[in-house]
Formats: structure tokens, C-alpha cells, sequence
């Protein structure tokens, strides 16, 4: 079971309150911890949450490097947590552009996390569909030029090729958008939309999502048997 979750609200959470959207992005992160080990608890294998976009770079400067700051030390400062409970990071994106402390945090927690089995955490950074694509296709030429890109071509060059594909991708906030969110692994994916704000998510809202899962008929372009 893969589940993809485009975390959505952490901004309007913290305006409500009339709190800095850095207080909206430190109670997402309490509630991706929250999400984890709910996902743990409900025999969720795989996890990949939206964490920062392509497109995010055009959001304000504070808050841009309040975010960047998290990566560079926060969530390697959680890599207790997630051995404890047995989490492994992984991350999708392009991390070249990221600040040099950013990208050495993740990949830090990347390492440290390398031989835990109780789940996957796909964290997608600095991460947009579109882009992973692209680079998947440039990743191939460079190393087969002038040879015709087949579809099992641009699998094996995509971030993380041996993780499934999602099952379902749901989103936060009542959004109805995918936002350039795993575009190539979300062809049979099914779609949820929910209306809690990403901040409130925590084992209720994933429970609503796989009963809503175990409601799709997913045929795969075939037929029902």
C-alpha cells in the first residue's frame, strides 16, 4: 500500500489563529509525525508526502528559509525518532538547488535512517512532476544517445524507481488540484480530497482514506471481473 498526501493548509491553519505561517509549517511537521505512525499502525508500506515544490521558490523569502532551515535541522534532529520506530527516508526531487546545509540534512537523515523496514517516507523536495520527468528523460539520453525512450526507460531513471506507484493520492485543505505531485506515478492512481487542513491530519483522516480506497473499483483500464 502507497499512499501520496499533498499536504495543504499549514498557512490558513496558522492565519485562523492569527499566528506566522512558520507556526502553521511547525504544527505540519508535528502532524507528519502524527501521519507516520498512524500509517505504521494501519500496514501502510509506503508514504510519500509533498514537502516542498518547484514551484514553492516563489513564496515569500522568510518563509522560504524557514523551511529550508527545518530541512537542514529538524528532520535530521528526528533521526532518533524515526529509528525508534523503524522509518525510513527516502527523498524525490532535485536537490542540487537546495542550500548546502538543506541538502546535506536530508541526505544526513537519508543515511541514518538507510536500514529501518516498518515504513518508507518518500519526502518530496524541491520536487515537481514535470521536473522528475524531464530528468528521468535527460538521465537516459545522457547515457543512450540517439537511442527512442520507451516507458520501462523512463521508470528506471526516476528518483526512486523501485518505490510502487501510489494507490491513492489524497490532499488536504478540500483542494482539488494534484500541483505537479507525482504526475508519472499517478496514471492509476485514485484521487481524495479531504477538508482538513493539513495540521489537524492524523490517523482519522488516513483511516478515512483507505476506506475510501477499499470503495474505488480500480479496473486498470480493463475490465471488471
Amino acid at each position: 500500500m502507497h499512499l501520496g498526501l499533498i499536504m495543504d493548509g499549514n498557512g490558513r491553519w496558522a492565519t485562523q489563529r492569527s499566528l506566522p505561517r512558520a507556526a502553521g509549517h511547525l504544527e505540519g511537521l508535528k502532524a507528519a509525525k502524527r501521519v507516520v505512525l498512524s500509517a505504521i499502525k494501519l500496514n501502510i508500506n509506503y508514504l510519500t508526502l509533498y514537502v516542498f515544490s518547484t514551484e514553492n521558490w516563489k513564496r515569500p523569502s522568510q518563509e522560504v528559509n524557514y523551511l529550508m532551515s527545518l530541512l537542514a535541522k529538524k528532520l535530521p534532529g528526528e533521526i532518533p525518532f524515526f529509528v525508534e520506530n523503524g522509518i525510513r527516508i527516502l527523498f524525490r526531487g532535485d536537490l542540487d538547488a537546495l542550500p548546502q546545509e538543506s541538502r546535506e540534512g536530508v541526505l544526513k537523515t537519508v543515511e541514518g535512517t538507510k536500514d529501518q523496514k516498518a515504513i518508507t517516507v518518500v519526502l518530496a523536495i524541491n520536487y515537481g512532476g514535470q521536473d522528475e520527468i524531464a530528468r528521468a528523460c535527460t538521465r537516459f539520453i545522457k547515457n543512450n544517445p540517439g537511442k527512442p525512450i520507451s516507458i520501462s526507460d523512463i521508470q528506471a531513471n526516476m528518483d526512486q524507481p523501485d518505490v510502487p506507484a501510489p494507490d491513492m493520492i489524497a490532499r488536504s485543505a478540500g483542494e482539488l488540484r494534484l500541483s505537479n505531485f507525482m504526475l508519472w506515478d499517478s496514471a492509476y492512481a485514485e484521487f481524495l480530497p479531504l477538508d482538513d487542513l493539513w495540521p489537524d491530519w492524523g490517523e482519522k483522516q488516513l483511516q478515512m482514506c483507505l476506506d475510501a480506497l477499499s470503495k474505488r473499483v480500480r479496473k486498470f483500464g480493463g475490465l471488471v471481473k
